[in-house]
């Protein structure tokens, strides 16, 4: 089915980047449907990154327009964005070390909240009842990702997979209506990608991903549509059976005859 402009969650159009003398990005375009899992995939130094922090609003590109609803974003800073309804999760987790579990997914839920800068300064007014209410909806976070037993410890004494779920819970507290996910699947075992590909087939029903990974196995898996970029230029776009069939992205990326899914899979571990 043709998705026309206003049916798009977010909308990334002519998009370009430059540090000094280098083109990380040129001319990219991407869009986000609701409900749709979009994978971003490309060999290291594609500028996956460079796109991820511009749909974020970490990064402003050089040229081009990110469109958000159909409207510029409400500004350009990641909170800004994260009140709107875009969440983010990082390859590196960015936990809090010092606070515990549920005071980082309370973190996430910010966007919630109603009582306003006065009254969270002076702690009148909505401000412990918002408190309580984003607790609650923390720890139904922490549940939902088979974590909340661990809720009172520091995200570092739990093993690197479980600190992942803590990272996921975070990020889906707020309710978001898209979700970038860096790499979420680096570190995990066999086991915890599948459990994991399962996760974000059932976000499509609340939300929208964007998916940026190294495991094809995964995009494949998961992804309704896939975005490639080589160079910093977008190579290929289609659905996962298209991609693989296209020999620029055989030749750019996965590195193997893309006969089979099974040849895909295989080439880019």
């Amino acid at each position: 089915m043709t998705t026309t402009a206003t049916e798009h969650l977010l909308r990334a159009d002519g998009v370009t980047v430059r540090f000094g003398g280098l083109t990380a990005l040129d001319d990219v375009g991407l869009q986000v449907a609701p409900g749709s899992v979009v994978g971003l995939i490309g060999p290291n130094g594609a500028g996956k990154t460079t796109l991820f922090n511009v749909l974020s609003g970490v990064l402003r590109p050089t040229a081009g327009t990110i469109t958000w609803k159909g409207a510029p974003p409400p500004g350009r800073r990641t909170h800004h964005l994260a009140r709107a309804g875009i969440a983010r999760t990082f390859q590196g987790l960015n936990l809090f070390p010092m606070m515990t579990v549920l005071d980082n997914v309370v973190a996430g839920a910010d966007r919630l909240a109603t009582g306003g800068p006065f009254s969270l300064i002076t702690g009148l007014g909505r401000h412990h009842r918002d408190e309580r209410e984003l607790r609650a909806r923390a720890l139904a976070a922490l549940e939902r990702f088979g974590v909340a037993e661990h809720a009172h410890r520091l995200p570092g004494t739990l093993p690197y997979g479980l600190q992942k779920q803590v990272a996921l819970a975070r990020a889906c507290v707020s309710e978001p209506e898209l979700l970038l996910l860096d790499e979420p699947a680096s570190g995990l075992s066999g086991e915890q990608i599948s459990a994991l590909a399962d996760q974000i087939r059932g976000f499509s029903q609340d939300m929208a991903v964007v998916l940026v990974e190294h495991h094809m196995d995964l995009v494949m898996q998961v992804c309704d549509h896939i975005v490639v970029l080589n160079f910093g230029r977008v190579i290929s776009t289609g659905t996962p059976q298209e991609v693989q069939a296209d020999p620029q992205v055989t030749a750019a990326y996965l590195g193997t005859p893309a006969d089979t899914p099974g040849d895909v899979n295989g080439a880019a571990r």
